[in-house]
């Protein structure tokens, strides 16, 4: 019997802090035209540069304005001289036997979050964070253990994309290649409509056509029932919708997901039910974590397609996935299963989520950053950066 294969876990030393010049990544193309007549750029040419730098910084994933060829070597020096194109620190890379790869960014602040890339025979998914941490405090997700510290920026959000991209050397292929990252998912750490604005403006760069180019309907964003933003969501950025349900009565779902007490599951399915282009070809994802005794009786399957009941929607079954001190179990497998017969019998798909990255701490609820688990607060972070 051979020993099984350790996860490669590479890391990264930190660089030393760049000097504060605005970065233009996560910056809007009207931004990016403000920023370019400030330093100087004549009228005339200001769309067109911005164009030029758009497509370097998104499709060809350049570092350095030097590689900017195409710039006049003076205008490369100015944008030099006044901004910086750069990503956040990867402190440590893993990979698990699976395939699947956790990346602990460093951003802004020496604050650290985690990113996960999983890899499929049809597609490869990104899952990306919008916040530092998260409030929700939902008991089952190690996440959720952690305190928020801030939200990312725009320019935090877009660039896990580019850090990926970089790793993963998908830059330059030829067209017709095989897309490695051909999915996002907002269902990293933090709640993504907290941060709406900026979850916005990073998907926006990241779905434009002459940049990551990725279609609005390859983004889903996985919400815990932020209801107020629900729809604003749906009219603003347009991708795919995910809600972290769990429970089929407000009772359980009070104790498992918190913002229940604050929007019941009767108002959070009338925010779905009123979802901008819901279809059978866009429906909603209700994510629902299996735990052992919990909710995953034949009743909570059942009261389940009655609450959807009327909603363009598949439910993913997601075996709960253990991190020390979890309270709860994952459900067995036959268990698991029979809740997806009932679920099937009423004609919604429910297909069992298959855990990746488990040897790594990847697996869906488990993502919590290294600063976090070496319990450093938010406050000793700034005492040691400044910030």
């Amino acid at each position: 019997m051979t020993a099984p294969i350790t996860p490669d876990v590479i890391t990264i030393p930190r660089k030393q802090d760049l000097d504060a010049k605005p970065n233009l990544i996560g910056l809007s193309r009207d931004a990016l035209k403000a920023a370019f007549a400030e330093i100087g750029t004549p009228e005339k040419q200001l769309k067109m540069r911005v164009n030029q730098v758009w497509g370097w910084i998104y499709q060809k994933g350049v570092t350095s304005f030097d590689d900017m060829t195409n710039l006049s070597k003076d205008f490369r020096t100015n944008l030099a001289e006044n901004f910086q194109i750069t990503r956040p620190e990867i402190v440590t890379r893993q990979i698990s036997n699976d395939g699947t790869r956790k990346y602990l960014l460093r951003v802004a602040g020496g604050h650290e979050v985690e990113v996960v890339y999983i890899p499929e025979t049809n597609r490869g998914t990104l899952c990306i964070s919008s916040q530092i941490g998260c409030t929700l405090t939902c008991p089952f997700c190690h996440t959720g253990t952690q305190k928020l510290v801030r939200n990312l920026t725009a320019g935090e959000i877009v660039s896990q994309i580019l850090v990926a991209r970089d790793d993963l050397e998908e830059w330059g292929k030829p067209a017709g290649d095989k897309r490695l990252i051909s999915n996002i998912v907002l269902m990293g750490m933090g709640e993504p409509l907290y941060n709406t604005d900026n979850v916005r403006d990073a998907m926006l760069i990241a779905m434009d056509n002459e940049g990551i180019s990725l279609s609005r309907r390859r983004i889903t964003l996985s919400t815990s029932g932020v209801v107020p933003e629900i729809i604003r969501a749906g009219a603003e950025i347009g991708c795919m919708l995910a809600i972290s349900f769990h429970a089929t009565t407000d009772d359980v779902r009070d104790k498992l997901v918190p913002i229940n007490r604050k929007h019941k599951i009767a108002e959070l399915l009338q925010a779905c039910r009123d979802y901008p282009r819901l279809s059978n070809s866009e429906r909603i994802t209700f994510e629902y974590v299996m735990l052992d005794g919990v909710n995953d009786s034949d009743a909570d399957a059942r009261r389940l397609v009655k609450l959807i009941s009327g909603i363009p929607a598949k439910i993913n079954l997601i075996p709960f996935n253990p991190w020390p001190g979890s309270p709860y179990k994952r459900s067995n497998w036959d268990r698991i299963e029979a809740f997806a017969d009932i679920v099937n019998e009423a004609g919604y798909a429910s297909p069992i989520r298959t855990p990746r990255g488990e040897d790594i701490m990847a697996a869906c609820g488990q993502l919590k950053s290294a600063t976090e688990r070496q319990r450093k607060s938010a406050k000793k972070i700034a005492q040691e950066t400044g910030t």
